[in-house]
């Protein structure tokens, strides 16, 4: 166990802020579990290990550096580090956007939470494009990692103006808006975008033209409203069972 260095520290610790993740193109996975998937899965990208305990994978093919729980406490962003804590490189953000089933816009979501639930959540439904306003939530967040529990890793996410994207698209365009078609009554295309909007504010007045296919999840109880992360859940569900 070599121990790291105060200067060591300090540069790992600058990872948590996006501008230096963006100037070094860099960001931290944290956790036994996400740090032993990227071990597997993605060990082309990955930079540095770090862990309490013995780490192995037949693919990776860097040591992992033994450290101490106290030094891994001073580079966690968790108030309870979870044993290992991994340096990636950030992937290039594309600029053409393919699928071959339906593709998830984000409209300024902000929360992290949110964000890697959304994530997490895509993922599970087989969802393998995210297109995101500039303004959304940064996926190398540690908080949307965490939410995400790695699958922001497996996702293509691009981050550009939702608005050109939209304007150019030639897909069904649904949109989650109050106004809309009840979601339980609407049969659903398998290939098309679908925008959820920011948690407060919903889609904003400039995307909603480019939606041409409204949908609305009805409420049954006295709640004003659904999470964004939850209706997204919902609507991913309904275009799956759409499918047959």
């Amino acid at each position: 166990m070599s121990g790291l260095s105060k200067n060591k520290i300090k540069w790992i610790r600058s990872l948590q802020l996006k501008k230096n993740r963006d100037d070094l193109g860099l960001f931290l996975v944290e956790g036994e579990k996400m740090v032993a998937e990227a071990m597997r899965d993605f060990p082309d990208v990955i930079e540095e290990v770090y862990s309490t305990t013995e780490m192995n994978s037949q693919k990776f093919s860097k040591n992992v550096e033994l450290i101490s729980e106290t030094e891994l406490a001073q580079i966690s962003t968790l108030k309870t580090p979870n044993k290992s804590l991994a340096i990636l490189r950030k992937a290039k953000n594309k600029e053409s956007i393919k699928s071959k089933g339906l593709i998830l816009a984000l409209d300024g979501v902000q929360d992290p939470g949110n964000m890697g639930t959304i994530l997490r959540t895509a993922d599970w439904f087989g969802i393998d494009t995210v297109v995101c306003s500039e303004d959304t939530a940064d996926i190398y967040n540690p908080k949307v990692i965490q939410a995400s529990m790695g699958s922001m890793l497996r996702m293509n996410v691009i981050y550009t103006s939702l608005e050109h994207y939209l304007a150019t698209c030639e897909l069904p365009i649904y949109g989650a808006l109050l106004e809309g078609e009840n979601v339980y009554h609407r049969s659903l295309e398998k290939v098309g975008v679908l925008v959820m909007g920011n948690e407060g504010k919903g889609i904003r007045s400039n995307i909603k033209p480019y939606i041409n296919t409204p949908i609305h999840i009805p409420g049954f109880g006295k709640a004003e409203s659904l999470n964004v992360a939850v209706a997204t859940g919902i609507l991913l569900s309904e275009f799956k069972r759409s499918e047959g």
